[in-house]
Parts: C-alpha cells; structure tokens; sequence
C-alpha cells in the first residue's frame, strides 16, 4: 500500500520543516487559528441569521466544533492504520499515525470553510449566477476553463485559493500550510471542466485554475492518484474522507440543537428523533434514559442527547473507514462515509428529512438566502465591468469602485481572468455585515462616513 507516502511536512512557499518544540502540523492549527481568514468566519452564516441574543452556530463556532469531531476520527484512524498495516509501515511513518494523523485532520477540520462566501450557500449560488447570467459580455474574455471557474465558483475550491494564494504584497504561499493538511480538505480534487454528475469526488472542483499548479504540486508529495490529464482528475485523498465525515456529522446534528434554542422545533420533536439514534446503536440506552429523567433544563437535555448521537455517529463513521480502507486507498469508494451509514440508518434518514422539512426551510433560512443572494450579485455587478476595462477608458465611476478594492486584491498587470479573481476573493471573503454595509452604502440606501 501507499501508507508511506500520503503525507508531507512540505509547506506551500517552498517552506520545509522548521526546529521547534511544535511539530509541523502543530503549526498548521496554530496558523489557522490566527488567520483573518478564519477570523472572518465568526461573522458569516451557518443556517440560521445571526441574531444578537440567542447563541446559534456561526461558520466559526462550527468548524471548531467539527475540528474536535476530526481530531478524534484521526486519532482512531490512525490506530488503525497502525494496528493492521504496522509491517507495511516505516518508523517515521508509524510516528506520523499515531501522533500526528489527528493534528493533520483537526487543523483540515478547521479551515476546511474558509472559502465559504457569506451567507452560506445562497452565496455561492449568488457568484457563480452572476457569470452565468451576465455570460454574453463576458464568457468570450476568458478560456473555458477560466469561465467554468468563476460558473461553477465552488467554496471548497476557493478555500484551497485562500490558504495558498499569494495576494498582491504579501508573503509566497498564502497561509504557508504542509501539503498533509491542504489535501485533507480536497474532497473534489479536479479543475471545474472535470466536474462529473454521479461521481462523489467530481460532484464538484476543488482548485482554481490559477491554483492549478499549486495543487499539482501537493498532489505529487502526499502521492495522489491521477486519474485524468485533460481535464485534470485525481482520486481522493484517504484522509479526505476523515474530515467530510467529521463535518457530515456536526452539521447534521448541531443545526437542529440550534434551532431547538430559537424555538423553531420542539423539544419533543429533537429528543425522539435523538433518542431513536441512540437506541438504534446503543443497547445501554437505559442509562441515557436515567440521566434524562434527571436534567429538567431543556436545552441541556437536548445537548446531552447531541453528545451521545455525535458519539454514535463517530463510531460509525470510523467503523466504515475501517471496513473501506482499501477502496478508500484505492480510490474506488464512491459513497461518503456517512451517506454509507445513511442507508442503512432509518433514525438517521428521519433527522435528515426532518431539517429538510422543518429546519432549512424556515422562512428565517429562506429570508437571509434571498437577502445573501442579491447583496453579492449586486457587489459583484459594481466591482466587476470596471475592473476589467482598460485604465484609459474607466469613467470616474469605474475609478471611483475600483478604489473601494482594498490593493491586496488589485492585479492590474494581471490578466482579465486574475483581475476578476481578485474582486471575487475581495467580495467572497467578506463577512455577512461588512457585505450588507458595504451594499448599503454604494446604493446609497445609507449615507455616512465610517471608518
């Protein structure tokens, strides 16, 4: 097998390992955790707006809740692998899975939403539409890879952008992280003209064109599997698979704790469709039923019972990795490892179809998608048409948007397609009220000085 070889302390910037008490991928979780990048994430959606007085589950809460899921997935896969695939294993390499295999998927966990545009998913949709809809003026300006990036603009694909870009005046190699940790996040690891319907890892793309070396690059030291040149394919990555599933988990699970906090679901609703979880993979549901009768604090109730059924369900997901770990070296697997469990589970099927029916179509959800949607469209139809006319032919008015782009986003010896990347990396990472703000004040519907 190729346990030997999916790994690498190499860092993006030609960095290598540096000597320190912390390990190289001690570094990574420390450097994202410092990042703007990740900071921003504080202030963008999840599910539900962002209301002042109840506490619901922001982009950062959440990927911090779904790095401690990873970290444990990790820790277990990497005993495994350990246990069973020790003669196969070189010394540096049995040290990397039993120590370090969890700090590489918790710090993949934790940055894996970075590329996430505010408000959620209606802010990607709000992107790739505005090519899509504006394509007659535009579509002939860039090369049909370049177009199917900014159509098919993808969140995971721009998370790889912002940890390894380097913007206008900054340092090489974005964030600087080890190639372990940013193929972690791959989970579609093709260019956008590689995207494929009923295939998991093509469902989507995970790299930019601009990006394109960059990947190769990782691709090559943690020992990816090419599957196609033109376009550019590759098979997932084995720990892929350890931070989708951590993140499958927590979202599944927390997005109904939070609307149980805003009152949109009934406690009664949330611990039976709990508690059949647990009864279907605990037999000692005796004691969970004790301590119920104990807690009489709604809320707590519910967070014990989410406790225990993201329990159940890392178990579940590591005992899948296990039984699959060949097709998931391989490449072969083409089911996520909580779809897996998924078919097999009707208690889980039943928490799915009810946050379809009762959580993601709220008219909260609905409003904040609707509102999300036409902010970005709208910043990305006053940034785009001047950033890509000649500086001679700008009217005031182009000047005058151009100079609300901060300069690390400014490429103006860059070509039409990077010009535009840069307003789309401005406008992508923005959060969720600096977005409102700013669309606000350029129509005019607030006018004041800020600072």
């Amino acid at each position: 097998m190729r346990l030997n070889q999916l790994y690498s302390h190499q860092r993006t910037g030609n960095e290598g390992g540096l000597p320190g008490n912390r390990n190289d991928y001690q570094r990574d979780y420390d450097r994202i955790i410092f990042s703007s990048a990740f900071r921003r994430l504080q202030n963008k959606t999840q599910v539900f707006p962002l209301p002042g007085s109840v506490f619901v589950h922001n982009r950062l809460t959440h990927s911090l809740e779904v790095s401690t899921v990873g970290r444990s997935l990790g820790s277990m896969a990497g005993e495994f692998i350990l246990e069973t695939y020790s003669k196969d294993l070189s010394e540096h390499a049995r040290e990397f899975y039993l120590n370090n295999l969890s700090q590489v998927v918790s710090a993949a966990c934790l940055c894996h939403d970075v590329g996430n545009p505010a408000f959620g998913h209606s802010g990607e949709d709000a992107i790739a539409s505005y090519f899509e809809r504006n394509a007659s003026g535009l579509q002939e300006r860039f090369s049909p890879s370049e177009w199917g990036d900014f159509v098919n603009f993808e969140g995971n694909a721009n998370a790889i952008r912002v940890l390894t870009h380097q913007q206008s005046g900054k340092d090489k190699g974005g964030a600087q992280l080890t190639h372990s940790t940013l193929v972690s996040i791959a989970k579609y690891p093709c260019e956008s003209l590689g995207k494929r319907k009923g295939s998991l890892h093509q469902k989507k793309f995970g790299f930019f064109q601009n990006e394109k070396q960059t990947f190769t690059q990782i691709a090559t030291n943690v020992g990816l599997q090419q599957q196609s040149e033109t376009p550019l394919v590759y098979k997932r990555h084995p720990f892929v698979w350890l931070v989708e599933a951590a993140d499958d988990i927590c979202y599944n699970i927390i997005d109904m704790e939070d609307a149980h906090r805003l009152k949109i679901v009934s406690t009664s609703d949330i611990e039976g469709l709990f508690m059949e979880l647990i009864r279907s993979e605990n037999s000692d549901t005796a004691r969970v039923e004790s301590k119920l009768q104990i807690l009489t604090n709604r809320n707590e109730r519910i967070s014990y019972l989410r406790a225990k059924v993201i329990n159940a369900l890392i178990n579940k997901a590591i005992q899948n990795y296990r039984d699959n770990f060949e097709l998931i070296v391989k490449g072969t697997l083409n089911v996520a490892l909580m779809d897996s469990y998924k078919r097999e589970s009707k208690a889980f099927q039943e928490i799915e179809a009810f946050s379809i029916a009762e959580i993601y179509g709220h008219r909260s959800v609905v409003e904040i998608e609707n509102a999300g949607y036409n902010v970005m469209y709208e910043l990305l139809d006053h940034f785009v048409p001047p950033i890509l006319k000649p500086k001679e032919q700008r009217k005031t008015y182009d000047q005058k948007a151009i100079e609300l782009l901060p300069d690390q986003f400014l490429y103006e010896q860059g070509s039409e397609y990077q010009k535009v990347l840069g307003v789309v990396d401005f406008i992508s990472g923005m959060t969720d009220n600096f977005a409102t703000d700013l669309y606000r004040k350029i129509k005019g519907i607030e006018i004041g000085m800020s600072v």
